[in-house]
């Protein structure tokens, strides 16, 4: 399967719509363990970005993810904004001027993304921030698609993995970002960062706003 212009257009509309409908509970999680403000800024640029979508009908796959991460630069306040802005444009410059692109091409564009969270939060994975799911995400689907698997298939590995990284930061001590000034306090509390990287990771699989099969809802323990 090849992933067009339009197949990135829809995604980022599912990522907006999936932020949208759980920014209530992405703003509850980081209510105890942050600023209290995730899902509203998320909601608000994801929001941006659909807005200006619209003139970018015509453009390439790299111009749509940068325009992506500015616009989330630009609008979203807190940490998140320079994480995931910076995860786009990266993602963006690799695949500048491409108008098709496949499982390869993706699995690229998802590492360079990875590095640059890296790079700009300065973190590393066991500090319970989104790291600590994006990383088995990218590294599943890379895996996956070298070992041969399809893109679709490739892409479902990777959100289980995401899940299961997400779900790991609940005992986690947070050692990183707003949550590390609570200490011991932060164990016991899914970090709202993972949970949003999640729903980002459901809409890059065309699911719904149903939970998969057999996965638990999101509560805040």
């Amino acid at each position: 399967m090849q992933i067009t212009v339009d197949h990135v257009i829809r995604f980022i509309e599912r990522a907006a719509a999936l932020i949208r409908d759980h920014a209530a509970e992405l703003t509850e999680l980081d209510t105890v363990i942050g600023d209290a403000d995730h899902g509203a800024n998320l909601n608000r640029g994801f929001s941006a970005v659909v807005v200006k979508l619209n003139t970018f009908q015509e453009s390439d796959i790299g111009a749509i993810l940068d325009m992506t991460g500015k616009t989330l630069l630009a609008t979203v306040g807190g940490a998140a904004g320079p994480l995931y802005g910076t995860a786009f444009r990266r993602a963006g410059a690799l695949l500048a001027g491409r108008s098709v692109i496949d499982g390869r091409d993706i699995a690229a564009a998802l590492e360079v993304a990875l590095e640059g969270i890296v790079e700009r939060g300065r973190v590393q994975r066991g500090e319970k921030t989104m790291l600590d799911a994006i990383a088995p995400g990218v590294e599943t689907f890379r895996d996956a698609i070298m070992n041969g698997s399809s893109l679709e298939e490739a892409a479902r590995c990777a959100l289980a993995a995401v899940e299961e990284g997400m779900r790991a930061t609940i005992p986690m001590q947070a050692t990183k970002g707003r949550a590390a000034f609570l200490g011991p306090r932060s164990i016991g509390h899914q970090d709202p960062g993972v949970t949003s990287a999640y729903y980002i990771a459901r809409a890059m699989v065309g699911l719904d706003d149903d939970p998969p099969a057999g996965a638990p809802e999101m509560q805040n323990p």
